[in-house]
Parts: C-alpha cells; sequence; structure tokens
C-alpha cells in the first residue's frame, strides 16, 4: 500500500482527489493539509511514501515545502500536481527535488500513474507538458530569473503576490533587516526597481497569475 501525504489548499478539491487515488486500491491518504507548515509537520509526524502537492497556496508555496522536505530527507518522493505548469516553475521544481510534475489539466487516471511511478523511483512527467519543459530557456528574463538563490525565488513569488516584507519575514523565518537585503539583492539581479516591475515580470513569465495567486 502506498501511504500518501495530500497537500492543497481547497479542501473540496482535496476530498476529490483522495476519493480518486483510494479507489485504485493500492493508495491511501494517511494526511492532509493545505499549508506548509501543516504539510510539513504531517510529512514528519506520518513519512509517507510520496507526498503530493500544489505549487500555489497561502503564504509560502509548494516550493518551499519541497526544500524543507527533501532538506530532512533525500530520498522523499515528492509529485508536484498543479496549474502552474510553466517551463520556470517545472524546472524550479524538479531542481528542487520533486521527482514528478503533473498538471492539473491531465486525465484523472494520470494522477494515479504518477503516484505509482514516483513511488517507483521514477521520474514522471505528464503527457500534456512538452519534453521542452525541462530544457532551459535562453531567454533574457528566464536567465535573469535562474539566476535567483532558490531562497530568493521563493520570496520574489511571495513579494509579487503582494505580501509585505513584513509578511515574508514572518513566513520565512527571517528577520525583516534580512528580507529587505534580500529584496534589494532580487531587484539587482531582475534588472527592476519597483515593486509594481517585479510583479509584471512575475506575470510574464508565469510564476504567480494575473490575479496574484
Amino acid at each position: 500500500m502506498i501511504r500518501l501525504l495530500l497537500v492543497d489548499d481547497h479542501p473540496v478539491v482535496r476530498t476529490g482527489y483522495q476519493r480518486l487515488l483510494e479507489q485504485a486500491g493500492d493508495i491511501a491518504v494517511v494526511a492532509q493539509a493545505e499549508r506548509v507548515d501543516a504539510a510539513y509537520a504531517a510529512y514528519v509526524a506520518h513519512q509517507p511514501d510520496v507526498t503530493v502537492t500544489d505549487l500555489s497556496m497561502p503564504g509560502s508555496g509548494g516550493l518551499e515545502l519541497i526544500r524543507r522536505i527533501i532538506a530532512r530527507d533525500a530520498s522523499a518522493r515528492v509529485l508536484v500536481f498543479s496549474m502552474h505548469d510553466t517551463a520556470l516553475l517545472v524546472r524550479r521544481a524538479l531542481d528542487a527535488g520533486a521527482r514528478g510534475f503533473l498538471s492539473k489539466s491531465s486525465a484523472p487516471e494520470s494522477l494515479i500513474e504518477a503516484v505509482r511511478a514516483v513511488h517507483g523511483g521514477q521520474r514522471y512527467l505528464s503527457n500534456d507538458l512538452s519534453p521542452a519543459l525541462l530544457e532551459r530557456d535562453t531567454r533574457y528574463e528566464a536567465g535573469q530569473l535562474e539566476s535567483l538563490t532558490a531562497r530568493e525565488f521563493e520570496i520574489f513569488r511571495l513579494l509579487a503576490q503582494g505580501h509585505s516584507l513584513a509578511e515574508c519575514a514572518e513566513t520565512l523565518n527571517l528577520s525583516p533587516k534580512t528580507l529587505s537585503n534580500y529584496q534589494t539583492q532580487i531587484k539587482e539581479k531582475l534588472g527592476v526597481s519597483t515593486s509594481a516591475a517585479m510583479v509584471h515580470l512575475a506575470i510574464r513569465n508565469g510564476v504567480i497569475s494575473s490575479s496574484g495567486s
């Protein structure tokens, strides 16, 4: 039996996924969570065989969860299941340690297939995602974004979503001064001078949607 942790910020969606997964007969959802902190605590408590997580959640997102889980257990099997499937985010998730990436536009049975594949030690990319998504994008802005460290990228995403420096500091357990220094470094790397320019860059490259999520 594959023991699974399911992470998504919509309770109705989690319920639907749990029903779908458990109908497979060899998968049991042992825990659910809607935020990164709760998800990480559930991972520590339950030690699931596979963690399925969305990227977009309140506060710190799925990339931060992957980072925390892999930092604790380098062999952890994490599958990203998200509607945000741009080349940049797919690469970020895989670079952070995810074993697979499944678009939410995939057929329902693909989720079961992906969980089994990741549990078996395979890398998984859903059929509706082009293999080219794993290739390095040579466009200028993509190159700028990829120059950000994992921590800088997470702060960039939070700031682009409209979170204040104080909120980011609390979410990531950093001091406001440290966050301010990060913000300066991020703006320099991205070649932007205002928060509005940073938001537009994030939207253009699919890091957040036009609604800020």
